[in-house]
């Protein structure tokens, strides 16, 4: 079932304890698209049809992923695409939209998710040791 926006984006606010709509919904669209560079086929699409339509757009039209990121370099292109972010706040958010998204599957999908994956993003889901 599709998570309806104002819901996700809610849940992404107080998770990262923003201050603002803007900042839940800029930095979930920078992760989402990032996430969608290192998923592929029925994963990548049964994901995106439990976001709301707008983040399950950026999910299946990502950025371009020359090699797949470590946790570590996930983090740092999160921080080059969000203005003013730094690692220590890249990983904040990271953390806060993934830890959503985690919410929002179920188990099979989420080990799914975590086997296209490099080792250690579990942890950006805050689902420590499913990988």
């Amino acid at each position: 079932m599709r998570m309806h926006w104002d819901a996700f984006i809610a849940a992404v606010q107080e998770r990262g304890e923003y201050s603002t709509r803007e900042e839940p919904e800029r930095v979930s669209r920078v992760v989402l698209a990032l996430l969608g560079a290192h998923l592929v086929g029925g994963v990548r699409a049964e994901l995106a049809a439990r976001l709301p339509e707008t983040m399950a757009f950026v999910l299946l039209n990502p950025l371009q992923a020359h090699e797949p990121l470590s946790p570590e370099r996930f983090v740092r292109a999160t921080a080059a695409w969000i203005e003013g972010a730094t690692e220590t706040t890249a990983t904040w958010d990271v953390s806060a939209v993934l830890s959503v998204v985690a919410d929002i599957v179920d188990e099979d999908l989420m080990n799914r998710i975590l086997l296209q994956l490099p080792p250690g993003y579990d942890l950006l889901f805050g689902r420590p040791g499913l990988d």
